[in-house]
């Protein structure tokens, strides 16, 4: 293989594909990034069998062929060159790497040891906007799992049905949902997991053009022009989270969110000393008042609120409420009691498209 490439575009192009790599891999060949040029270009693939990354960039052939080599090795050479042109020349498992004053040799592997990603057939369809997109995974993929023994729940379920999907991560302590407009014809419903969106929304720009989403029995691919990623899709019986979400309750607040979040998040720096985070809140009048105590000291926060309904006192783990609240893009929120035992739901004021339960903390009357 001989090609010229353009320094920046084939570090960006690292960048993205790199993306694939799992720190965790026991096979050594899945470290490395498969070269090979097609259709007169370059295209970088990298997996670790769950995430695949595929991206292309533009380069001049002189001589067609294939390598894999070391991610790290080769990316962080690459972005140490000078922008300028790359000569990349490889003979049998050896890669020449020229730029201007700069010579590097190292070795690789051959191409036809690395595994293939899998072919889609039987697939459904379907476009969206990135930015919706990215802000549907930003308000969710917070709220999955990272205990292995429930691989269901360290994924995000995404559901059409009537042209509306739905995004739900949930972990037994806290819920996340996000609906947006979707245009398919077919109803879906699929868990993706959390990784390759977290990667997925790292490589999406922040505009408004669209991208296409294409769904196999057991895997998606996420189409971004010259950058295809795909996952495989997590198995098993997500649950019910319409049975969760109740829609009669006691309690109503409206407060302002970044007042509410600052002195969560003040109150929260000592709740940090104790094991469960735990923070209280005491809801009457029109006001909320935060406490945390621990061996070093307490704190105590009041803000201003629009109430109705009856009192309550209840306790949360301040990871779980600030979490849901951040990224919450509304001046207001609207928290929903049903008493001290039953979940807190959190909406944005004129926004029925985002909902965030959290589950309380049980504490006898006498610790508020």
């Amino acid at each position: 293989m001989r090609i010229q490439v353009d320094q920046k575009n084939l570090a960006n192009r690292i960048n993205i594909v790199q993306k694939g790599i799992s720190s965790r891999t026991t096979l050594q060949i899945l470290d490395g990034i498969l070269l090979e040029t097609v259709n007169g270009k370059l295209k970088l693939t990298a997996t670790d069998l769950e995430i695949g990354i595929e991206t292309y960039v533009n380069c001049n052939i002189i001589e067609e062929g294939s390598i894999v080599v070391s991610s790290r090795i080769f990316g962080d050479i690459i972005k140490k060159l000078p922008e300028s042109t790359i000569n990349i020349v490889v003979e049998e498992n050896n890669i020449n790497i020229k730029c201007e004053g700069s010579e590097f040799n190292i070795l690789g592997n051959g191409a036809n040891e690395y595994p293939e990603l899998p072919t889609i057939i039987n697939q459904t369809s379907f476009n969206m906007p990135k930015d919706l997109f990215k802000s549907a995974i930003r308000q969710t993929v917070f709220a999955t799992t990272q205990d292995e023994t429930r691989p269901i729940l360290t994924g995000v379920l995404l559901e059409i049905v009537n042209g509306i999907g739905s995004f739900v991560a949930l972990d037994g302590y806290r819920l996340a949902l996000r609906s947006i407009p979707i245009n398919s014809d077919e109803d879906v419903k699929v868990v993706i997991p959390g990784r390759a969106l977290s990667e997925l929304n790292k490589i999406l720009d922040d505009d408004e053009d669209d991208f296409t989403i294409i769904i196999a029995p057991s895997h998606i691919i996420f189409n971004i022009g010259d950058t295809l990623v795909s996952s495989r899709l997590l198995e098993g019986q997500f649950l019910n989270y319409k049975d969760i979400i109740r829609k009669e309750h006691k309690t109503n607040v409206v407060v302002n969110k970044k007042a509410f979040q600052d002195s969560l998040e003040r109150a929260s720096l000592l709740a940090k000393e104790e094991k469960a985070n735990l923070v209280k809140l005491n809801v009457m009048d029109d006001e909320i008042v935060i406490k945390s105590n621990s061996e070093i000291g307490n704190v105590y926060e009041k803000i201003s609120a629009e109430h109705e309904g009856e009192a309550v006192n209840i306790a949360f783990n301040s990871k779980y409420i600030i979490d849901g609240i951040k990224v919450i893009d509304a001046e207001k929120i609207e928290l929903n009691f049903m008493g001290s035992l039953n979940p807190c739901i959190i909406k944005p004021v004129g926004d029925e498209n985002y909902t965030y339960l959290v589950l309380p903390v049980r504490l006898a009357q006498e610790d508020y």
